[in-house]
């Protein structure tokens, strides 16, 4: 069972997705992932993006440890359902509206995000997190890394987690990869929008 690692909502055990159409990011590399956000000093007061949130698992621990904001996306009705449970889970436990789920697939989300005519987006998110499916494409990573590069905030991290079997995604040219880290079958890249010089 998946658990809040740490944080104001920490020691919570959440639920899981029934079935094997969602991967769960292991405790270990949770808690890898998170140590490392927080000793950059990203999560406080973040508002952060879980993309193919399955359970929500990596959302609510950036909700647990501080983030002001947190939208998990999900179109599969079972892992909404899981979603919206331990979002209010974690929103008792914080005493705070900090969690909340919106049903869609990420590239429609997405592009609800960002106005077309004007060219600027709604909304920005400071932490951004990928945990696509096995079948996601390259092709299909590709224009979805490019579509979450639109509503990034200038100092955002986008962390994707894949398969260590999975090839580097291609980034778009607003985004360039900054760090990366295997953990067994885990592969996680860490990148940011490139700033203008």
């Amino acid at each position: 069972m998946s658990r809040i690692i740490a944080g104001a909502a920490g020691g919570n055990p959440l639920k899981s997705v029934p079935g094997d159409a969602t991967r769960p990011t292991t405790d270990r590399v949770k808690e890898a992932l998170f140590s490392r956000l927080e000793s950059w000093e990203i999560l406080q007061g973040a508002r952060v993006l879980d993309l193919f949130a399955g359970s929500g698992a990596l959302g609510l621990e950036a909700a647990s440890r501080g983030a002001r904001q947190v939208t998990l996306v999900e179109k599969a009705p079972k892992a909404v359902s899981v979603c919206q449970q331990n979002a209010t889970l974690v929103n008792k436990a914080l005493k705070s509206e900090t969690a909340s789920v919106q049903r869609g697939s990420v590239d429609s989300v997405l592009d609800g995000y960002f106005d077309e005519p004007t060219r600027t987006p709604r909304k920005t998110f400071d932490v951004v997190f990928l945990d696509p499916p096995y079948p996601l494409t390259e092709a299909e990573l590709e224009t979805t890394l490019y579509k979450v590069s639109r509503v990034l905030a200038d100092d955002a991290t986008v962390i994707v987690e894949r398969s260590s079997r999975s090839p580097e995604p291609v980034w778009p040219e607003m985004v360039q990869l900054f760090a990366d880290k295997k953990y067994g079958e885990t592969h996680l890249w860490f990148a940011e929008p490139v700033q203008p010089e």
